[in-house]
């Protein structure tokens, strides 16, 4: 058992230490003599919660094993013979003679100090790779990665494409300062990421000033307009007063209709997103929408449930289309 780099404590019935193994050595830096022979193992081994402050005795647990039976494994805390504490994966099995009766317990430990650091390191980049890419983006990829077939395809969908942008920002942007320009930015993404997501849509981009965002059910993305327009925008525009920056505003653009969605890109540097002349004509019905409104398709609102309630504004000439796109506004 000292070839096992795991840590091996052997104890009797009485909780004397009867063997401590190499690797035990190696884990908490204290020697065989410091422990076998030693009923008082608990001035060595300190078993601790997650938040430092001792939990249960060695002796406790011991205990309990010896005198239930109990055959379990935990996560706990010990502290090395230097002061500092380390987590362990801890295995504890009572010892039997042939009348099945319990003469001691053996316990197996292992040091789990560099899984912890890499758990605590892979979420640390969960959370910072999150605010780089889309929610279904990041979905996709793990998907991707949790599968055995490592790859991502291309889907046929029906989806609806909202594009929003602030009017007249390449004025304004040189007007101002450049970190004045990023902190508008930044109140005003985070502001629409907000109302993108809680009406259970997705960011699929940020296009300078612009935003595009994907969503699978029409009324949500009309939703999410309308709380960008008025009432958001008003509530954005108090935000950048509160920082000494100048209002803003905006317009939208809407619809609706089939369009790839997939894996695109380089072999090098792809991006999971939607294309097709369903975006391209959402982003020129938004191009066409007067400052501070809404414009939505004649294909998104057949997809509402009361789409007599909008309102028809115009026909719009696109390059490209033999028939005009008409477009309607829900105010």
């Amino acid at each position: 058992m000292n070839s096992i780099y795991d840590g091996i404590i052997i104890v009797d019935k009485n909780q004397k230490a009867l063997f401590w193994n190499k690797g035990a050595e190696q884990i908490t830096g204290y020697q065989s003599r410091d422990i076998t022979g030693n009923e008082g193992i608990d001035a060595l081994l300190e078993i601790n919660e997650d938040n430092g402050k001792p939990d249960q005795t060695a002796s406790t647990v011991f205990q309990e094993v010896i005198s239930k039976g109990f055959t379990y494994e935990t996560r706990l805390y010990l502290t090395h013979k230097y002061g500092y504490r380390f987590p362990v994966r801890a295995f504890f099995q009572p010892v039997r003679d042939s009348d099945e009766n319990i003469t001691g317990l053996v316990t197996i430990f292992r040091d789990i100090s560099i899984e912890e650091r890499f758990h605590h390191l892979e979420e640390r980049y969960k959370e910072v790779i999150r605010q780089y890419v889309s929610e279904t983006t990041y979905k996709e990829i793990i998907r991707v990665v949790s599968s055995d077939e490592y790859r991502i395809k291309a889907y046929n969908r029906n989806l609806t494409i909202l594009f929003m942008d602030i009017v007249g920002f390449t004025g304004l942007s040189e007007r101002l300062k450049p970190e004045k320009v990023v902190e508008m930015l930044n109140v005003y993404f985070t502001r629409t990421a907000r109302v993108v997501q809680k009406n259970s849509g997705d960011i699929d981009k940020f296009l300078g000033d612009g935003v595009m965002a994907i969503f699978k059910d029409p009324p949500d993305a009309v939703n999410a307009a309308k709380d960008m327009i008025p009432e958001g925008l008003n509530e954005l525009n108090r935000l950048l007063a509160d920082r000494r920056l100048n209002p803003i505003n905006l317009r939208i653009g809407i619809n609706t209709g089939n369009l790839i969605q997939g894996n695109i890109g380089s072999e090098d540097r792809r991006d999971w997103t939607v294309v097709g002349d369903v975006v391209n004509t959402a982003y020129r019905i938004e191009e066409a929408a007067e400052p501070g409104h809404i414009l939505i398709s004649e294909n998104t609102v057949k997809s509402l449930q009361a789409p007599k309630n909008y309102r028809f504004i115009k026909e719009l000439f696109l390059k490209g289309k033999s028939k005009p796109i008409r477009v309607y506004s829900p105010y």
